[in-house]
């Protein structure tokens, strides 16, 4: 499998065929083209490349091969002698490693070339290698370095050629452009890669960003599923053992007067209790079916439910008195909200209150707010018994939407639930 180097997006053309089949394997890449790999290693900061000093030796062979070529067949008259041959080829070993030491390079091929151009040897020979030091310099560090670097280095050359002559002097004056315009495309290429850089970096950044965000919608969709059935399982079982336990009761205080009519009751409510949990629990669960489209999640519960609810607490043997006062149609999510709010205060009330606990249900909206009143005056729930999920799942319900909820003992007895709920909220998950 190719691997893509650093600040270069890969290439994934013939990564998948259709005639193959899949497997647990790494399909093989193809080889990136010439023009890919050239665009790779002009994006690459060249000190992160891998084999470089490699690279750099082979760099290091061609320039001195060019410049013995230049020395041999131009300026015949300037062609260097033995000590010019050394001077030029040693000028040239230092390139080997430009990419780690690029200051320290450029300033040992100073102090070959220096003598040498002293000596007057051909000029152009050595030019070729002083371009590639100025250029790395320039590619690998900050442009304040860098111009500092080509004006030191340019006054350096200068003040050689005084002493030599003042036309050369002159001449290199005028040829300095050269080294400018190397400078200056080393920068260049220093900021085209930052900007490459920092938009690989974008894209990852962006593509990290979208993996966290679904898992979080993930996490989110489990935890939603996971309220809804704690509320619908619990409500529903919570009814059903009440209902039970009245037709066990009736059945067991006198045998030989059985009241058909209360036992047929009982069983028909327990039936009906299990016809809306199943409906409820299929609506639940219709969100992780596969087949089906990502937003499916069934109608949500709202306050037009609520009379449902008081009825069913009022089978189970609670005395509820409800207060409903609202003038605004809330959201879809603060209505869904406040139904599994009251779902689980009855809830808890007909478990733990005792038997036949007064309940009272009060909902009135304010001016930005809903507000969820639930008290019962039973005895709570048994010290020392293992606590349960439900004020946890109230209260999440109250925060999804941007609420509150207190919970907690009244000082007379009893237990009571209160929620404040925004009416000014879009339709969000609950």
């Amino acid at each position: 499998m190719t691997r893509s180097s650093p600040g270069a997006l890969p290439s994934w053309k013939g990564a998948f065929r259709p005639d193959v089949p899949e497997d647990d394997t790494v399909q093989e890449t193809t080889r990136p083209r010439l023009g890919e790999r050239i665009m790779a290693a002009v994006n690459r900061d060249p000190r992160t490349a891998p084999h470089g000093t490699r690279n750099d030796a082979l760099l290091a062979a061609v320039l001195a091969v060019a410049a013995v070529c230049v020395a041999l067949f131009t300026d015949e008259a300037r062609r260097p002698d033995a000590l010019g041959w050394t001077l030029l080829l040693a000028a040239h070993v230092p390139i080997v490693w430009r990419r780690r030491r690029p200051l320290l390079v450029l300033a040992a091929l100073v102090a070959v070339i220096v003598p040498y151009h002293g000596l007057e040897y051909n000029h152009l020979a050595a030019t070729p290698v002083a371009y590639v030091a100025l250029y790395t310099v320039a590619v690998t560090g900050r442009p304040l370095r860098t111009v500092l670097t080509g004006a030191t280095v340019l006054a350096v050359s200068t003040s050689v050629m005084l002493t030599v002559s003042t036309h050369q002097a002159v001449e290199l004056l005028r040829t300095s452009g050269w080294i400018i315009a190397m400078l200056f495309c080393g920068i260049d290429v220093r900021y085209y890669r930052q900007y490459v850089s920092s938009i690989v970096e974008r894209a990852v950044r962006a593509e990290r960003t979208r993996e966290e965000e679904a898992r979080r919608r993930v996490a989110e969709e489990r935890l939603r599923v996971a309220r809804d059935l704690h509320d619908l399982l619990a409500h529903s079982i919570t009814l059903i053992g009440v209902q039970t336990s009245v037709a066990a009761h009736v059945l067991a205080a006198d045998p030989e007067r059985l009241d058909r009519e209360t036992v047929a009751k009982a069983l028909d409510d327990i039936a009906g209790t299990c016809r809306t949990a199943r409906g409820e629990l299929r609506t639940t669960l219709e969100v992780l079916r596969e087949h089906g489209p990502q937003d499916t999640r069934g109608p949500l519960p709202g306050l037009d439910s609520l009379p449902d609810l008081v009825a069913a607490a009022r089978l189970a043997g609670a005395r509820v008195e409800q207060d409903l006062r609202i003038r605004a149609d809330p959201p879809p999510a603060v209505g869904a909200a406040a139904y599994r709010i009251v779902q689980e205060a009855l809830t808890n009330a007909v478990r733990h209150a005792g038997p036949e606990p007064a309940v009272r249900l009060r909902l009135y909206d304010e001016p930005g707010a809903l507000r969820v009143s639930v008290t019962d005056d039973g005895t709570g729930p048994v010290p020392g018994g293992t606590p349960g999920f439900g004020l946890v799942g109230m209260r999440e319900r109250a925060r999804s939407v941007g609420g509150t909820l207190d919970a907690g003992p009244r000082p007379d007895g009893g237990f009571e639930v209160t929620a404040a709920l925004p009416l000014a909220v879009g339709e969000g998950t609950v």
